[in-house]
């Protein structure tokens, strides 16, 4: 038996290109000799579709589509995802199911038993569990087939009081099948491996893994879909971050006794590099638009965010626009330029000062002599990001956020100025991390001027301005925020690991109290285990460390 499995990008919603994807993977399975075609969890929807889950429509286009597709498999099996109706007049509306579809017909449907509901995860919101429990039969072979998290009840810290496959073991499958829609975080490729190794030697038996890639908007599914043998060794590995297709011999999986591929270890700043490039071409994609706006400070988060678009939309696609101040330092437009040149990026200078004069002078009246603080400081911000989005809406650009995680969490930053944007591209990624991610865009030649990365970061919103005026160093910072917002540590926990108790119960306290900024930003490509958005739920009015 051959068994092929398509790593797909799917757009939720887009039942047209996904049918036509999910199609042509049959038909290409079928010319290549394969006997199934194994597509991902949601393959028809997209994953994850959200509350479009409450509108019949979308439901009944997905199963129009199911009927379209089994047409097309008269002589190869497919396994496709897509959500149906509960018929039961009890529990919720719809399963997370997989349809085994041979010989022109549904032949069977396989739900989803275990359903995450942390995190990034809110299945239980639109999903009733599994509780009947059924290999497939298919050409002499039995097959065990699970939905993503049903194989994840293998951990130290089981989160479920059931385990799919203990329930299918008994009925003497003869390899699993997975269909799974894994985001990406920087933590998860490992993860992952390790569960579903765990799983292939728990329970002695072969395993094939299919994932969902792309980007849809926030969340980032970075494929590497998995054959292992029953060792738990890898047989193969499909590519990361892209789509692709391979058929493999049954016979020949279950006769690996040892492993011939050579696992590659993954380098993880390249793998938030490869991500955050996918995202953004994604986002773009999907929305119909091709070309990016950004303001570029002559910074580090600015630079980033200008090369990472670059690579993922084209040099000539990203319009870089300089917009100094009386404050800005002649390197912060000299560096911009240096950069725009070294990758051949459109670029403007649209001096800010007269249009910060004009706003004091019409304020000075209703600011009542009150000595100059924050508020002109954000006036500057608040200018340049009214003259971006005028530029965005005149050209139809969307505009690149360029706000990192570090500033993201404490509040360093303008509403409506610098924190304006349709997309945050590193809105997950820790000043720290900015560096590292640049250091290797750089690990070949100089794209990042060296003065970029090298000089003291500065918002040069006031004479001789340093973040460092206001921040701790970035490398204590981050550490204390990675402790509090990833590991979810409370502030003795982060005071017995050495740090300075008025430091931490003060940046605590910025996090908390700046929950109001973080609503109103634009999504953030996740890259981590906790990024701010829909995995991190915060009341804004709370007191906790307030």
């Amino acid at each position: 038996m051959k068994i092929a499995l398509a790593q797909i990008n799917y757009h939720i919603g887009n039942f047209e290109s996904n049918t036509s994807k999910i199609i042509d993977g049959i038909r290409r399975g079928e010319s290549e000799g394969a006997d199934i075609v194994v597509f991902s969890e949601m393959a028809i929807s997209g994953y994850p579709p959200r509350d479009f889950l409450e509108f019949s429509d979308f439901v009944n286009q997905c199963q129009t589509v199911l009927q379209h597709i089994a047409k097309h498999c008269k002589k190869v099996a497919a396994i496709v995802g897509l959500p149906t109706y509960n018929d039961r007049e009890k529990g919720k509306p719809l399963y997370n199911s997989a349809a085994f579809l041979f010989d022109g017909k549904i032949q069977s449907i396989t739900n989803k038993t275990l359903l995450p509901n942390y995190d990034i995860f809110d299945e239980y919101r639109y999903f009733e569990p599994n509780n009947e429990f059924k290999v497939i039969d298919f050409k002499g072979k039995k097959i065990a087939l699970t939905i993503c998290e049903d194989l994840w009840n293998v951990q130290d810290n089981p989160l479920y009081t059931v385990n799919p496959m203990e329930e299918l073991i008994g009925q003497y499958p003869d390899f699993m099948i997975n269909i799974a829609a894994s985001p990406f975080n920087y933590h998860q490729t490992k993860i992952r491996k390790e569960v579903l190794k765990k799983n292939a030697r728990q329970y002695n038996l072969p395993l094939f893994y299919v994932n969902h890639v792309g980007a849809q908007t926030e969340l980032l599914f970075d494929g590497g879909s998995l054959v292992l043998n029953s060792f738990g060794e890898t047989i193969d590995e499909l590519n990361y971050f892209e789509e692709d297709f391979r058929i493999y011999e049954l016979d020949e999986v279950i006769d690996n006794k040892q492993s011939i591929y050579n696992e590659i270890n993954r380098i993880e700043i390249a793998d938030i590099h490869d991500a955050l490039v996918m995202g953004i071409r994604n986002y773009f994609q999907k929305l119909g638009f091709t070309k990016a706006i950004l303001g570029l400070s002559g910074g580090i988060d600015s630079a980033l965010t200008a090369v990472l678009a670059a690579e993922a939309l084209g040099s000539k696609n990203v319009y870089n626009v300089l917009l100094p101040s009386k404050y800005s330092s002649d390197h912060s437009i000299s560096d911009s330029i240096k950069l725009a040149h070294n990758l051949n990026m459109p670029y403007d200078i649209i001096k800010i000062e007269d249009a910060v004069n004009t706003f004091e002078q019409t304020l000075q009246p209703f600011f009542k002599g009150l000595p100059p603080d924050i508020a002109e400081e954000n006036i500057q911000a608040r200018s340049r990001g009214l003259i971006l989005m005028a530029l965005s809406n005149k050209f139809g650009y969307i505009l690149l956020n360029t706000s990192n995680k570090s500033e993201a969490a404490v509040g360093y930053g303008t509403l409506y100025g610098d924190m304006n944007g349709g997309l945050s591209v590193i809105g997950d990624v820790y000043k720290t991390q900015a560096y590292e991610l640049s250091r290797y865009i750089n690990r070949d030649k100089e794209i990042i001027p060296e003065n970029i990365i090298t000089k003291p970061p500065s918002a040069e919103l006031r004479p001789d301005q340093k973040d460092s005026d206001s921040l701790p160093d970035y490398d204590i910072l981050d550490e204390i925020l990675y402790q509090y917002i990833e590991k979810r540590k409370g502030p003795k926990e982060i005071v017995d690991m050495g740090f300075d108790k008025p430091l931490v119960d003060r940046v605590l306290k910025l996090v908390n109290t700046n929950e109001y900024k973080r609503y109103q930003t634009p999504p953030m490509l996740r890259i981590s285990t906790k990024a701010f958005g829909m995995g991190r739920r915060m009341p804004i009015v709370a007191k906790y460390l307030g």
